[in-house]
């Protein structure tokens, strides 16, 4: 062989190498490195696809608990009682995730959510109780009479299916039924591949739903006391605690979650987030609970992890002195309405007059941002976002009221 044809060889072997290498360079590197034990371990067939396209849930399965403690992808996705399942690359699994595949391992957790007005209280407060069964009904209006067994919420119709379903659905879908039977879905708070206990305390997390005109709890917290000093020393607290070894070293400053839901210093942990409520804040007339008296206590017990018993009492005392302030307000607007209706100078129905929507804002948007700031520490939406519109709503509803029955006597 010339040393010609030789020279040409070693060039031409040179350059595929090269070539090779430039290629190999570029590829994932997922692809190219030999997965550790750890990775494989922890996210199995399914990584090897999804780590090349959606790189950030298998991030984030690997940050949780759920990895930590040998809980594969399977675990969680393959069917559940009474879910369809589907063909994926081998494997079957659930085709869509609710609570029923959550609770197989956390029973205990999903019966108390179930006690909650989270649950089915949420979706019926949109669109009724004709989603779901007379046994989950049954259920809810155990623990929350009147919440479940009602007709669909007149404003769906009106505003009509994209904007509730874009709005109201997306919060109360938290209590949404499910075809598996169960009700809801844990990812609203948990997140979906973390699995957070982090990110489930977080206020921000609550505040995708709790904010807003008609519930400022998320602006009540952050214009608090307690939500000021959260802001100041976030990067001081212990968020991923474990929720039954919480104590104040970890959470020294409270959290939604803190106050809800947590087993604070030895309390015991809930995801009933009505436990230790003691009024219907959201409604019209606020009244007490039918589980006042224990509820109050729970959450006082809550409060005295930081507080005194005094400090805590004087609170209670002023919220609930606001609460029948406000009520008497609401009260006097709905008996001018009540007396409108008697007369024929109001239809059945809801919402055709100007004056409903006065009263609407009234009691659902001014008269339960004063309750909930007189709970909170959220001194200006008792007075600003509260007391004040609540006034001016109340002089607007007489006057328009004064109004209407002139015309109608102009008419006779």
């Amino acid at each position: 062989m010339s040393f010609r044809a030789v020279f040409i060889a070693v060039v031409l072997g040179t350059a595929l190498l090269i070539a090779a290498f430039m290629v190999h360079r570029y590829r994932p590197r997922v692809v190219i490195e030999q997965p550790s034990a750890a990775f494989v371990r922890a996210s199995g067939k399914c990584a090897e696809c999804h780590a090349n396209l959606e790189a950030s849930i298998v991030h984030e399965y690997e940050l949780s608990v759920h990895a930590r403690k040998g809980i594969n992808c399977l675990d969680c996705h393959h069917p559940a009682a009474n879910q369809q399942g589907q063909e994926h690359h081998g494997f079957t699994i659930a085709a869509h995730l609710t609570a029923g595949n959550c609770r197989s391992c956390h029973e205990p957790i999903y019966q108390q959510y179930l006690r909650s007005r989270h649950a089915a209280a949420a979706w019926a407060g949109v669109y009724g109780s004709g989603d779901f069964t007379p046994e989950q009904i049954a259920i809810g209006e155990t623990y929350h009479p009147g919440s479940c067994r009602r007709p669909a919420n007149p404003l769906t119709s009106l505003e009509g299916g994209p904007l509730s379903q874009g709005g109201c659905a997306r919060c109360h879908s938290i209590g949404r039924p499910n075809n598996d039977g169960t009700i809801g879905t844990c990812t609203a708070c948990h997140t979906r591949h973390t699995a957070s206990v982090e990110v489930a305390r977080l206020p921000s997390t609550c505040g995708q739903c709790h904010m807003g005109a008609d519930h400022a709890q998320l602006e009540i917290y952050n214009e608090s006391k307690h939500g000021v000093l959260f802001a100041a020393q976030r990067s001081l607290l212990n968020l991923a605690a474990p929720p039954q070894q919480l104590t104040t070293h970890d959470m020294f400053v409270p959290t939604c979650a803190t106050c809800h839901m947590s087993g604070l210093g030895g309390r015991g942990v809930t995801h009933d987030t009505s436990e230790r409520l003691s009024y219907h804040l959201f409604a019209p007339i606020t009244e007490k609970r039918a589980n006042y008296t224990l509820a109050q206590a729970h959450m006082k017990d809550i409060c005295r992890n930081c507080h005194t018993q005094p400090l805590v009492d004087r609170i209670y005392q002023e919220a609930e002195q606001v609460v029948v302030s406000t009520n008497a307000k609401v009260q006097a607007a709905q008996t001018i309405l009540d007396a409108l209706r008697k007369d024929g100078l109001l239809g059945p129905k809801p919402f055709a007059h100007p004056i409903e929507f006065l009263y609407f804002d009234l009691w659902h948007y001014y008269g339960i941002t004063a309750k909930h700031g007189a709970f909170m520490g959220g001194a200006d939406f008792v007075q600003w976002h509260g007391a004040y519109p609540l006034v001016k709503n109340t002089v607007e509803i007489e006057a328009m009221a004064r109004r209407m029955r002139r015309e109608h006597e102009r008419k006779k």
